[in-house]
């Protein structure tokens, strides 16, 4: 162990040593912070987007059109591949979006049977608000940090999560 603060993770994992030594738990003291983290990170999140009226789900939404650029629209299927749910369930999210002004079915160009869903001006301006909120505090979440750590734990993560993640996931 180093010098830094004991911290929850560190009485587990003491605790297992103690009760398990034959146990290797290791893996415990890097992917239980990680888990502890994350709480953290859901429960900023949902304060950035509660300022907003907006859940998770709706962030999610209108943050894949609005990082689609001008014209701001994808096709729900695009929508469904990049929110990674299912089609029933965007077709519910594009309905709720819909009718809070914040985006809105246009007919397809291309395809006269499909439908591109088109973020509005009003759902511009609440996921670039709501983005700028959630940033303020995952920038609080990593203070402890100096921006190299950051970055080495950055590339460290990604190493982490690439076996998990396709090539068309990670570009999106």
């Amino acid at each position: 162990m180093s010098d830094a603060p004991a911290d929850e993770v560190d009485r587990i994992v003491q605790a297992w040593r103690r009760e398990r030594p034959d146990l290797d738990v290791a893996p415990l003291t890097i992917l239980s912070r990680v888990l502890r983290l994350a709480r953290h990170l859901d429960l900023a999140r949902g304060s950035a987007f509660a300022e907003h009226d907006l859940e998770g789900w709706g962030f999610d939404v209108l943050s894949a059109l609005r990082r689609e650029g001008a014209p701001y629209e994808l096709s729900p299927g695009q929508l469904v591949a990049q929110t990674l749910v299912t089609s029933g369930t965007m077709t519910n999210r594009v309905d709720r979006l819909v009718a809070r002004g914040l985006v809105r079915r246009c007919p397809d160009p291309a395809d006269r049977r499909g439908v591109k869903v088109t973020l509005t001006t009003a759902g511009r301006a609440v996921v670039d608000a709501a983005m700028a909120d959630l940033l303020d505090r995952e920038r609080i979440l990593l203070n402890q940090l100096p921006p190299a750590e950051q970055d080495h734990l950055s590339e460290l993560l990604r190493r982490l999560l690439s076996p998990f993640e396709s090539d068309a996931q990670v570009s999106q």
